[in-house]
């Protein structure tokens, strides 16, 4: 019998990868708390209507990335491809729309059905923030303020850059969209196949195509701004306004679009050049409209999504120190009964604390590897000679610092300050 895989697209997370992955979701989360963030939690799996009605029937989403399945019952269910509409469904079904200002974040696995490739994977995870019942411009720019900060926090500041657009309100659209396809008709034949296919269906993703000789064609496309109503337009000019306040660098970009049907007024995105044609790291905008379209009371809503395997990506690239390992290893050549005894009195005493000891047994040596594979930053050292003498040596796993003699009763008190120093 050949060896069981994974499926293709959907990647087990190893524990030698974790720590990375727990660094950057406590980073995350610290950031979405500054600001005044609740979590909720919505199931993976939802009524298929919730995001076909929510996303719209002729997104590249519906018609192709879904895992859709019908259950035991004959309904039709389907995997989350993201998460605004879960948490539309969410707030409209517990009556948290009133009163205005719910800020919401969620995170978790997303999936869609797509060639696998570089930070895009068919099973994916990402953080989302949503902010339902406020419609002024300043909400807008604090969500971009926010994940200004979370550059700044995450060392990508220098990686990213930040791009807007608005979309303007639903009947700009409209009349943009007959613009669009009226220029877009005479070079049908000159259009890749997926265009081809969205000139019909979602003609404003056709700005989103990779293929040379259309986007040659879109870049003489009319641009959404000379349709723009004057609602939309002052709204877009008073976030570019708090942008410039804030300091935060952007550009106007004309030609971003959203590929989802919900979307209204501002957009934004911030893209990298270090991920290759997978440029986007984080997305969000305006979508007033969709709880009344998903069944509830019209109230305006905004919100952002960024995946985690992209951001991973951004910070390896940085080719800087990795967040340092913590926790610490007893190991020794004495009794393994005597070495997880001094590992439950130190997590008595530490409760904060990662502790690990050995309970193989064999060589220094050996448990020294064990020790750099267990993810340590610290190994404490504790045979018959440091029993006879009261003390602990502590040896620093990850650096060439000299090792230290610590008396047993000071141990706790040591390693508290030697980790508070290095947080």
């Amino acid at each position: 019998m050949s060896q069981r895989q994974s499926i293709r697209g959907m990647h087990d997370i190893l524990p030698s990868e974790t720590p990375l992955w727990q660094w950057l979701e406590s980073q995350v989360e610290a950031v979405l708390k500054q600001y005044q963030f609740e979590e909720i939690r919505v199931p993976i799996v939802e009524h298929t209507e919730v995001f076909t009605k929510a996303i719209g029937q002729t997104t590249d989403v519906v018609e192709k990335e879904m895992y859709t399945f019908e259950d035991r019952s004959g309904d039709s269910l389907t995997l989350r491809p993201e998460g605004t509409a879960g948490v539309v469904r969410s707030v409209i079904q517990h009556g948290l729309l009133h009163p205005p200002g719910q800020k919401v974040w969620y995170h978790g696995p997303m999936f869609r059905y797509e060639r696998p490739q570089r930070g895009r994977q068919r099973q994916f995870h990402q953080y989302g923030v949503e902010v339902f019942g406020l419609a002024e411009p300043v909400v807008d720019v604090e969500l971009m303020a926010m994940i200004e900060r979370l550059w700044q926090r995450l060392g990508l500041s220098s990686a990213v850059s930040l791009e807007v657009n608005s979309l303007g309100d639903p009947d700009d659209r409209a009349r943009y969209r007959q613009h669009l396809v009226d220029y877009l008709t005479p070079y049908a034949a000159d259009l890749d196949e997926d265009s081809k296919r969205r000139l019909q269906t979602n003609p404003l993703r056709i700005f989103d195509s990779k293929i040379e000789t259309t986007q040659a064609i879109m870049s003489e496309a009319p641009r959404f701004g000379d349709f723009m109503g004057d609602a939309a337009r002052a709204h877009f000019e008073q976030v570019q306004a708090l942008l410039n306040d804030l300091g935060i660098s952007f550009r106007v970009n004309s030609g971003l679009v959203r590929g989802l049907d919900y979307y209204c007024r501002t957009v934004f995105e911030w893209v990298t050049d270090q991920l290759g044609a997978q440029g986007t790291v984080c997305a969000g905008g305006r979508y007033d409209g969709l709880t009344a379209m998903a069944g509830g009371k019209d109230v305006p809503g905004i919100g952002l999504a960024m995946g985690e395997e992209r951001l991973l990506e951004l910070i390896k690239a940085k080719n800087e120190p990795l967040p340092m390992a913590s926790g610490v290893y007893w190991l020794g050549q004495v009794p393994v009964g005597e070495l997880l005894a001094e590992a439950e009195a130190l997590r008595l005493a530490c409760p904060h604390l990662t502790v690990g000891s050995d309970l193989v047994g064999g060589s220094l040596k050996s448990q020294f590897k064990r020790a750099d594979r267990s993810g340590a930053r610290v190994a404490l050292i504790y045979g018959e000679a440091e029993r006879s003498q009261g003390i602990v040596q502590v040896k620093d796993l990850r650096s060439d610092s000299t090792q230290q003699s610590v008396s047993k009763p000071n141990l706790a008190q040591y390693l508290s300050s030697l980790f508070s120093t290095q947080s």
